[in-house]
């Protein structure tokens, strides 16, 4: 449950034609920032890599011009979920789930003890990144995007690439390297503003018609359910409306879209919270930003849907979801 800290006749003071007012807002700053571009070299959002591997990370994801941090986490978030245990049924092992003959040909002592361990993030990190920059040298002559190419190689193989010239016209090639770029976009740091979601208008709107619903852990507002909600249900349900898909839990609807500053927020972004601000595999709660401050949020038993503050010592961060970012999560991770 999240810990509340409640200001008095919020929900009273602030009426439904202050949030219709922002939900106008939402496409009046649309029109604005639409467009927007920024560049730069490519660091880690905060906290969208547990703390135990952010900096194996971002050393290993500058290995070479195809890579980037952002890139890498992205691809080991849809492997394993960030998991160093995970094995698939395929036996793919760790956290970068190599199976076991390319890890014997490919997997390097990144930490070097002696051993090449799959089991390891501190050698299975820098053998991901290693991997993946020996598959973009085979390729650095092929037209097009070297990350996109070296992706493709990655599921597809070198000479697939290279006899294509490109990414190969295979479904499952041409979706895994969408998955991992749009991915990409929820780990990299933003270095200019983000272009608002065009979807978040119809998100507000939902959620503040459930206004005084009350709260059920686990609930998706199903009639069964007599219509209730837990916050990331009402998420969940909101984004539906506007149809984006989101994943059930709040840990994975933080990594649906790219992450705005606080100074930055803007209405329909999703807001994040938990005890572990180094760790985005810790949130445990969220809410739809409505402007001023305040989100519209499910917060715990025993209270309704309502305004909340968000500026509160357990504020994590916020995600501004974007139909691609919440297509590429991974069902399960």
């Amino acid at each position: 449950m999240r810990k509340v800290w409640v200001i008095g006749g919020v929900a009273a003071g602030l009426g439904l034609s202050f949030v219709m007012l922002l939900v106008v807002g939402v496409y009046l700053v649309a029109g604005n920032l639409a467009g927007g571009a920024g560049g730069g070299s490519v660091s880690l959002a905060k906290g969208a890599v547990p703390a135990a591997y952010s900096s194996l990370v971002q050393k290993w994801g500058n290995l070479c011009s195809a890579l980037n941090p952002a890139l890498l986490a992205a691809q080991l978030y849809q492997e394993s979920g960030f998991n160093p245990n995970a094995k698939s049924p395929a036996k793919a092992e760790g956290i970068a789930q190599f199976i076991p003959g390319t890890w014997a040909t490919h997997g390097i002592d990144g930490n070097g003890d002696g051993v090449r361990n799959v089991w390891d993030p501190n050698d299975a990190i820098p053998s991901a990144a290693s991997y993946d920059c020996q598959l973009a040298s085979y390729v650095k002559d092929v037209p097009g995007n070297q990350s996109e190419n070296m992706l493709a190689s990655y599921n597809a193989g070198a000479y697939a690439v290279i006899k294509y010239q490109g990414v190969p016209p295979y479904a499952e090639t041409k979706n895994y390297v969408k998955t991992i770029t749009s991915l990409e976009q929820s780990f990299a740091a933003p270095v200019s503003r983000v272009d608002p979601s065009e979807q978040a208008a119809t998100a507000i709107n939902y959620a503040q018609k459930k206004l005084g619903t009350p709260y059920l852990w686990g609930g998706n507002g199903t009639a069964d359910q007599g219509g209730r909600f837990d916050c990331s249900g009402l998420t969940k349900a909101a984004f539906e409306s506007a149809g984006i898909t989101l994943p059930r839990v709040a840990n994975d609807q933080y990594n649906a879209g790219p992450h705005p500053q606080r100074a930055e927020l803007l209405p329909g972004d999703l807001v994040f919270f938990s005890d572990d601000l180094t760790n985005s595999r810790a949130i445990r709660h969220v809410g739809i930003y409505v402007g001023g401050g305040y989100m519209i949020d499910a917060p715990r038993t025993g209270a309704v849907i309502r305004f909340d503050p968000i500026d509160t010592p357990d504020y994590f961060g916020a995600t501004r979801v974007t139909e691609d970012g919440a297509k590429a999560l991974p069902t399960t991770v």
